[in-house]
């Protein structure tokens, strides 16, 4: 909590609205990455002003001087400015050259996982409600901080009411929030487009308010709908589709540790559970093994669930989007409606967790350098992934 309030004091405040870029760059958590930017080059073409640390605090003074910015309430300040402090920091792992040209792709969903490992290790930023809404707005500021200027351009409208759906979940983040930070982005370099950048941006918070989803998620009929649309499956947002899923599969997601067993014992009782715990146990197959076998019986057990129509609990990490991915249409191929419900908790109290477990059986003890792997890949599951989507704290 000290450390957050410590950097959190260094953002910009009025009546001034200055930045103690002294204290910023001074500080445990951002001083690392400022060094990681300061060493990373950019095209000059694009970044005449040099390196990304120079253009972040370019950003950062860009956004700081707007009056949308400082009408904001003070938490979607912090979090707005954070994001814009962080928003590059992927172009330290992904900076390289193409065809004679520095480039960066998908330095947004790099830099996202990269914010997300400080926050919930470094600052504490998980395992309640709050801090989880704090810290996944940023990473959601980080990670599509380029699409408004794309989107103004190709006028997407489905993927617009898609990143605007992640309102839904962390409860801070809004389209108009997303479109200051691009418009920052865009007038905080040397360049030639900056003007033409600002202009694209500002389309798209026009676009998005026309859609109605510039200051919170489009609204639907149903969320079998809104499923449909978000996948492509329904042309307009305001459609209708008949519901013709027979039951409720519910796929949970989070770290080791989270309490993800104990959760499904106190809100699915009578539910069947494929565990991917319960069958390493059975095969004698250790987590730091191979997975392929356990893997391919769960899903065979699961099957045999599909196929009577019997609802039931898929319980496993399931870290990534393309692991879910994987499961979601396997389930939904069988038609059968699907829940997952993220949990998570703080960081030491995951680890404490975890090693109790190992006292009844250590075979299930996940290494903490195993779980501090996991968090670097971990994307929290967004609303367009299923029917339901929860996150949780415990």
């Amino acid at each position: 909590m000290k450390s957050r309030e410590e950097l959190f004091r260094c953002f910009p405040e009025g009546p001034d609205w200055d930045t103690d870029w002294e204290g910023v760059e001074r500080h445990f958590c951002i001083q690392k990455f400022a060094e990681g930017m300061r060493g990373t080059p950019q095209d000059p073409v694009w970044h005449g002003e040099g390196d990304v640390w120079t253009h972040t605090k370019m950003v950062c003074e860009a956004l700081s001087a707007m009056e949308a910015f400082r009408a904001l309430p003070r938490r979607q300040r912090q979090e707005l400015f954070l994001a814009a402090l962080l928003h590059d920091a992927g172009k330290i792992r992904c900076t390289r050259v193409e065809d004679g040209r520095l480039r960066a792709p998908r330095h947004g969903v790099a830099g996202a996982h990269m914010a997300r490992e400080l926050l919930w290790r470094e600052l504490g930023m998980a395992g309640t409600p709050e801090l989880q809404n704090f810290r996944e707005t940023v990473c959601t500021l980080i990670r599509y901080h380029m699409e408004p200027i794309h989107l103004g351009e190709n006028e997407d409208r489905r993927k617009l009411i898609r990143i605007a759906a992640a309102g839904e979940l962390a409860g801070d983040f809004q389209l108009s929030l997303l479109c200051l930070l691009s418009r920052a982005d865009a007038v905080g370099r040397l360049a030639e487009d900056t003007a033409e950048l600002a202009e694209r941006a500002a389309f798209t918070e026009i676009l998005a308010e026309e859609l109605g989803c510039l200051e919170g998620p489009k609204a639907f009929s149903s969320p079998y709908a809104q499923r449909a649309y978000l996948k492509g499956k329904l042309a307009w947002p305001e459609g209708e589709l008949y519901d013709d899923t027979w039951g409720e599969v519910v796929l949970m997601c989070g770290l080791p540790g989270t309490g993800k067993d104990t959760w499904i014992r106190e809100h699915y009782p009578g539910l069947p559970v494929v565990s991917l715990d319960e069958i390493r146990r059975e095969m004698k197959v250790s987590p730091a093994e191979s997975q392929g076998q356990v893997a391919a019986e769960a899903r065979e057990r699961a099957r045999a669930y599909l196929r009577a129509r019997q609802p039931f609990v898929w319980n496993a990490t399931s870290l990534t989007p393309e692991l879910r991915r994987k499961n979601t249409e396997l389930f939904e191929s069988y038609k059968a409606s699907v829940r997952i419900v993220f949990l998570e908790t703080g960081w030491k109290e995951g680890l404490r967790r975890n090693r109790e477990r190992g006292h009844a059986d250590s075979s299930q003890t996940v290494p903490e350098g195993s779980i501090v792997r996991m968090l670097e890949k971990l994307t929290p599951p967004e609303r367009q992934e299923a029917q339901q989507v929860e996150w949780r704290s415990t």
